[in-house]
């Protein structure tokens, strides 16, 4: 027997108020009190105003265009000292071109270049939805810093990631941005990625400041429509949303961006509550808060400013420092400050967490720390990180449904790639690869390079039929041992501004999909998504399905490993897939209703179901299956003073070594308030040889059975609690129970950190 073991476990204090990035002291602190003074009003404001960077453009913009300038004028905006920041640029050349007009003002103040580097920069990484299918914060960690280095090393020290909105509504295109429907795998993964992006110092040249996104409850939007209202209880927000947050801000995080959304009738960027009282004053966060793109002037349109000024007046004043792209800061501050309306100390103290993070990110000592073309070429597409994006491509994607053992194919065997994703390349890397390399692998050239005998036909495009590409689908099909069906969603049915009505296939794609179904030949759907889709017919049947979202550059390659059985899949689905668009928003920890259908009777007349379908999803949180099959037992409960320890045998029942992902879920059998069914509160991996067992310990600190009682607080409550460890939110697992007794709950409860 061989264990490779790894335990993935947070300790107590989930949202321990903890500040973010500390204030400068000494020699620095002086530097920025005596700028401070020597600054005027308006060069205060051009320290609060970040801009689309002009003078090194992508070529890809994908927000409305307002304020455009140009390079030259943009130019000349740095050197008169009002412009602190530019985002979206890439490249060194540009950047030092930039930084020395910023070093020729009248304060000789260093711009920060900053960019929303989702999931990799020019290698591309597969996106964040699709990395959280890992289960792994120690790889997600990796990811962030492999990525801050080729980052860093273009020109840029800060990073608009990582994306923590807990989402549930796979309507939402942002769903591809974060790490899904769980809290607990929200929190371990924000940690795991701030931490990677900005390494142990934040002034080191391969470091990025991170900036966890967007606060708060954005993925909480009316519908799953992109940009819509909020609506949510206090106790929703501070169970559901703002952890992730919590976490983040306890591992360090820089900076945070407030959400676009309105959030219970007050626009984020405007809501003094939710920006200062939460964020700062319950949450700690001493780093800098932006607002999101051109998301003060939309005030205008939400209907609370009047004009530009107002808009202004009241993002700042609810604690908005650095105003992105609208100009409205460098407009309306000086005049606002002169009126009275906005009191100096608060433009101050805004300008000093700007200057605190210029400090951190060790600008002031060296302006052109991240500018060094060698660097750059250096790190650029390195081997290194093309291997890691690779290794986390291969880690991602999740195996749904494979009956029969279909998968992994045998060799020698006849195989028809059918599908409009087949031969493409233009959509492997998903939304947000804005400077990606678009050089990546497609998979009919992976697979050519694990089948001889690989017939490749499109039959359809991605949303329109072909002229004879059905018929000629039918017949590569009807010559094939077996069909791998690439289809699914392009990039941009995916990310921000993408929300869709249904989360189908697309009609041309699915006729595809029934017309080779019907030939009789096996059928493995090789997916491309970006969110947890609703599959139908042909494609809901197929004998195999695996999730292999937008993988990145190295698609082609990790998936013909996959399907050949060069790798097992070990992914674990971090958004659960339901049977129809009609049931979202939807997760497996909902609170549970009074009258709950039996589970052996999902449709029982007068339970809680729709008329139409039972309240379960098609395949639930943390469903993945692997090349080899586990089983749990002997499951034995501990509890050394303030953690529990649940043990638990994993036999691998197959010749196979394969890795099992154990999942701890706890169930509060009566609480004050409902509780779930199941709600996450620990993960294990554990590598077990073929034929092998191991033991495996899951270690939880009791202040996870915390919950936001009635009246706001967050306790733990005495009681029996049911721990059961699984392998998916739906597996019966093994269950042990634990008693806490008044003294245990109030002694834990009492060392819990306050949310205001």
């Amino acid at each position: 027997m061989t264990i490779d073991r790894r335990s993935l476990l947070v300790r107590a204090g989930w949202l321990a108020a903890g500040a973010a990035m500390p204030m400068p002291a000494g020699a620095a602190a002086r530097r920025i009190d005596d700028l401070l003074a020597a600054m005027t009003i308006e060069e205060k404001a051009g320290q609060l105003s970040c801009f689309n960077d002009e003078i090194r453009p992508v070529g890809a913009v994908f927000n409305p265009v307002v304020n455009a300038s140009g390079a030259e004028a943009q130019l000349a905006a740095i050197r008169a000292g009002r412009v602190g920041m530019l985002f979206n640029g890439y490249g060194v050349a540009g950047a030092r071109r930039a930084q020395a007009a910023a070093l020729e003002s009248r304060l000789g103040i260093p711009l920060v270049f900053a960019a929303d580097v989702i999931h990799g920069c020019r290698t591309i990484f597969p996106i964040p939805l699709a990395e959280a299918a890992a289960f792994d914060p120690d790889l997600s960690g990796r990811t962030a810093r492999a990525i801050a280095r080729e980052t860093a090393a273009g020109g840029l020290h800060w990073t608009f990631a990582p994306v923590v909105d807990v989402a549930r509504d796979q309507r939402w295109g942002r769903v591809a941005e974060g790490a899904g429907e769980d809290v607990y795998l929200n929190r371990l993964l924000a940690a795991a990625r701030v931490r990677g992006f900005q390494g142990t110092d934040l002034s080191r040249a391969d470091a990025l400041a991170a900036t966890p996104k967007h606060f708060a409850g954005y993925g909480a939007v009316v519908g799953g429509m992109e940009y819509g209202a909020v609506d949510l209880s206090d106790a929703q927000m501070r169970e559901v949303f703002l952890p992730p947050f919590a976490a983040a801000f306890r591992a360090g995080a820089a900076a945070t961006i407030a959400s676009f959304t309105a959030v219970n009738g007050v626009p984020a960027t405007a809501n003094r509550p939710l920006l200062t009282d939460t964020l700062r004053e319950g949450l700690g966060f001493a780093g800098v808060c932006v607002s999101d793109y051109d998301a003060d002037r939309e005030l205008i349109a939400h209907g609370v400013a009047a004009d530009e000024a107002d808009a202004a007046r009241l993002a700042i004043l609810a604690g908005i420092d650095v105003s992105m792209q609208s100009g409205l800061f460098n407009a309306h501050l000086p005049g606002l400050v002169a009126a009275g309306a906005v009191p100096m100390v608060r433009v101050d103290q805004a300008v000093r967490r700007v200057l605190a993070l210029k400090t951190a990110l060790g600008l002031f000592d060296d302006p052109y720390r991240s500018l060094d073309i060698s660097a750059e070429r250096r790190e650029t597409r390195a081997p290194a990180i093309r291997r890691m994006a690779r290794e986390v491509a291969a880690r991602s994607m999740v195996l749904l449904r494979n009956e029969g053992d279909l998968l992994p194919l045998s060799p020698g065997t006849r195989a028809a790639l059918i599908g409009p994703f087949a031969e493409d390349t233009a959509n492997l890397n998903g939304p947000w690869s804005f400077a990606g390399a678009t050089d990546g692998v497609s998979l009919a050239a992976g697979l050519r390079r694990r089948i001889r005998d690989l017939v490749v036909e499109p039959g359809s495009g991605i949303h329109d039929p072909r002229p004879g590409g059905i018929d000629r689908a039918v017949a590569a099909a009807r010559a094939a041992d077996v069909v791998l069906l690439a289809i699914g969603e392009a990039a941009d049915m995916s990310g921000e501004g993408n929300s869709r009505v249904a989360i189908t296939v697309p009609p041309a794609q699915q006729a595809l999909a029934e017309a080779v179904a019907a030939t009789g030949t096996p059928v493995v759907v090789l997916l491309r998504h970006g969110r947890a889709l609703a599959l139908e017919g042909a494609v809901r049947d197929a004998r195999a399905i695996l999730a292999c979202w937008f993988l990145g550059e190295a698609t082609g390659d990790v998936v013909a490993d996959m399907v050949t059985g060069r790798v097992a899949p070990s992914g674990r689905l971090p958004v659960s897939f339901p049977l129809a668009t009609g049931q979202q928003p939807w997760s497996y920890d909902r609170p549970p209703t009074g009258r709950p259908a039996p589970d052996d009777a999902p449709m029982q007349p007068g339970r809680a179901h729709w008329n139409d379908a039972p309240d379960r999803p098609l395949y639930g949180f943390g469903h993945g299956l692997t090349y080899t099959r586990f089983a749990l037992d002997d499951a034995q409960l501990t509890v050394r003073s303030r953690t529990a320890e649940v043990a638990v045998t994993v036999r691998n029942l197959t010749a196979r070594a394969g890795t099992a992902v154990l999942q701890l879920f706890v169930h509060d059998r009566v609480a004050s308030r409902t509780q779930p069914r199941r709600r996450l509160i620990a993960l294990a991996r554990v590598e077990v040889a073929g034929g092998a067992s191991a033991r495996e310990t899951l270690s939880l600190p009791l202040a996870e059975l915390a919950i936001v009682t009635a009246d706001g607080r967050r306790l733990v409550e005495s009681g029996e609690f049911d721990l059961i460890v699984a392998q998916s939110s739906a597996d019966p697992g093994a269950t042990v129970r634990l008693d806490v007794d008044a003294a245990t709950a109030d002694a834990v409860s009492r060392g819990l950190p306050a949310l205001g």
